[in-house]
């Protein structure tokens, strides 16, 4: 177990799994009565190297979030800095760019688009005429050829 030294100076176990020192030694108190002594150096060998893998895996895991979320987070930090850049509005800068502008230089706004007016809709076409109506035919007009 790794020893700390709190603020006043005394060492002391850090908590592992959220347990103080003392609940650690009656653990191993409970793990001693109940494997005995020949037992439990091997079982905690095991739980060490159980541990250390779960630590590995997670700071593995934790790199590689970071990782991940490294190049968008700047992304939105570079947008951030951008917008707010572009906001913020510097009345010196302002000042020296009327500066330099040449003098009797008048800003005229541009020409304003020629409003059309409403067109009246288009006169309806008159109905074209009706066809005239076929001539009658005589089956005796007819040449018999």
């Amino acid at each position: 177990m790794p020893l700390r030294s709190t603020p006043g100076g005394d060492p002391r176990l850090s908590p592992v799994f959220n347990l103080s020192g003392s609940e650690i030694i009656v653990i191993l108190l409970l793990a001693l009565v109940v494997l005995g002594p020949d037992k439990l150096p091997d079982a905690l060998r095991k739980a060490g190297r159980t541990y250390a893998e779960l630590r590995k895996m997670s700071t593995t895991f934790q790199r590689e979030m970071r990782s991940a979320m490294d190049e968008p987070m700047r992304e939105a930090r570079e947008t951030a800095d951008l917008l707010r850049s572009a906001t913020q509005f510097d009345p010196d800068a302002a000042e020296a760019a009327a500066a330099a502008a040449p003098t009797g230089a008048a800003i005229t706004p541009p020409e304003p688009t020629p409003v059309r007016e409403p067109t009246q809709p288009p006169e309806p076409a008159p109905p074209p005429e009706p066809a005239p109506p076929p001539e009658p035919t005589d089956p005796r007009d007819q040449d018999p050829a």
